[in-house]
């Protein structure tokens, strides 16, 4: 059956797409959106929502989270990976393939899109591996994954670094147009280190990651990228030289999309100090000066989208030595908070933006339905309150895991409600 009409009154509507900000209605039926403007004919039997005060914009898309299933569901299952994704104000995600048995085959690819049809969250997109078993040897069958569902290839968490491989992936990827998405690090230079090469490891006594591993790889990843004409994209850029080449990559019409995480715009490796296994990732939190690069990146457009790289773990695994427990944090449901009380309220972002890195840059870089409020798009909504003041609570997550180091942080603004399909599958205050 398809959803009741819907009407969203009053709220401040933010779509870049279509040069929208203003005090304006939605209405949704059918499971698309059918009109936005003032004094809209609304059919009788409408479910109204009033959002006098609230922030209506399309609905935000991560593209980069790990829900870990199959094979590692006792840390995230698609289901609540899904649910923590609608609770955090986001109506679609991308799956990351790096799951047990990989995700390398057009079935498996079907069974996370199947399952996430399932869930009753947000929108679950199914990426497909770039090697087999995720091992940089042979390529994975990229057409028959793309037929099955897959919106891009990727073996994050495992740097492609065979560059003959990477050609191969760009040129079969940009005959089904869709990215290669790629994580940047030079297993070489990045051998045995737990956290950034700096002055804090050293203090620390533990092995370091340069620069260097990131940046390199990154400028590897764009020379191939230029000449195969294949659209790269670099994920969770860290370091101030790798914003810079991908902005001077840009200037000359290389087909890149870069992503920067939550956590790298605002935490920095000092983060680490007394050996918190919660602020260890990869790639690892750098110094103020890469972090201030990302976030000039970030607000300039150089890195186009803000993804969370949602990483759940289980409480024993992150309770671990540092140098045995994994990298990565969860970030669904923190990742609007931090941005609009670190960023939108600081006035150093303005909510087209915000929203512009959220939700219309997301769909885009992966050809995804959404990211716009223009009639006859998905109706996938998101609706704010910025004034909303809240704690983080690891303890309260939807996810599975809460592995944070944002716990107890006071923040202002926050995602009350989540339309996918014109249904609410979040709602805050119920």
């Amino acid at each position: 059956m398809s959803p009741k009409a819907m009407v969203l009154r009053g709220g401040r509507v933010v779509d870049p797409t279509q040069g929208l900000d203003g005090v304006l209605d939605v209405l949704l039926a059918d499971g698309q959106v059918a009109g936005v403007g003032k004094g809209l004919e609304v059919p009788e039997d409408a479910v109204v929502m009033e959002c006098a005060g609230m922030v209506v914009t399309p609905g935000l898309i991560d593209p980069h989270v790990h829900l870990r299933e199959p094979g590692q569901e006792h840390k995230e299952t698609i289901l609540t990976g899904a649910r923590a994704a609608a609770a955090g104000g986001f109506t679609a995600v991308v799956a990351m393939p790096n799951t047990d048995p990989v995700i390398d085959s057009p079935a498996l690819v079907g069974f996370v899109l199947a399952a996430g049809r399932r869930a009753g969250g947000a929108r679950v997109y199914p990426t497909g591996a770039i090697s087999l078993g995720l091992k940089g040897g042979r390529l994975a069958p990229v057409g028959e994954m793309v037929e099955a569902g897959a919106v891009a290839i990727t073996d994050d968490g495992h740097p492609v670094m065979d560059s003959g491989l990477m050609r191969m992936a760009l040129e079969y990827a940009r005959g089904f147009d869709i990215p290669v998405a790629d994580h940047p690090e030079d297993l070489g230079l990045a051998k045995g280190g737990q956290m950034n090469e700096g002055l804090v490891s050293t203090r620390l006594g533990l092995r370091g990651k340069p620069n260097a591993s990131e940046d390199g790889h990154i400028v590897r990843d764009l020379l191939v990228a230029e000449f195969t004409h294949g659209h790269i994209h670099l994920q969770h850029v860290s370091t101030a030289f790798g914003v810079e080449m991908i902005r001077q990559a840009k200037a000359r019409g290389v087909n890149v999309t870069a992503e920067a995480s939550p956590h790298h715009l605002i935490l920095t490796d000092e983060a680490v100090e007394g050996y918190r296994t919660e602020a260890k990732m990869n790639p690892p939190l750098r110094t103020a000066v890469d972090r201030d690069a990302v976030v000039a990146g970030m607000l300039d457009g150089t890195l186009d989208i803000i993804a969370t790289d949602h990483a759940p773990h289980h409480y024993d695994e992150k309770e671990a030595a540092f140098d045995d427990a994994p990298n990565g944090i969860v970030g669904l449901e923190t990742s609007v908070g931090l941005i609009l009380t670190h960023f939108v309220r600081t006035g150093k972002l303005d909510l087209p933006t915000m929203v512009d890195r959220m939700s219309c840059q997301p769909a885009r870089a992966f050809r995804l339905p959404g990211g716009t409020l223009e009639p006859g798009s998905p109706a996938d909504v998101t609706v704010l309150d910025p004034e909303r003041a809240w704690t983080v609570d690891r303890n309260a997550f939807v996810s599975m895991s809460s592995n944070t180091p944002f716990h107890g942080w006071e923040l202002k603004g926050r995602a009350v409600r989540t339309i996918v399909g014109g249904e609410v599958v979040f709602d805050l205050d119920r």
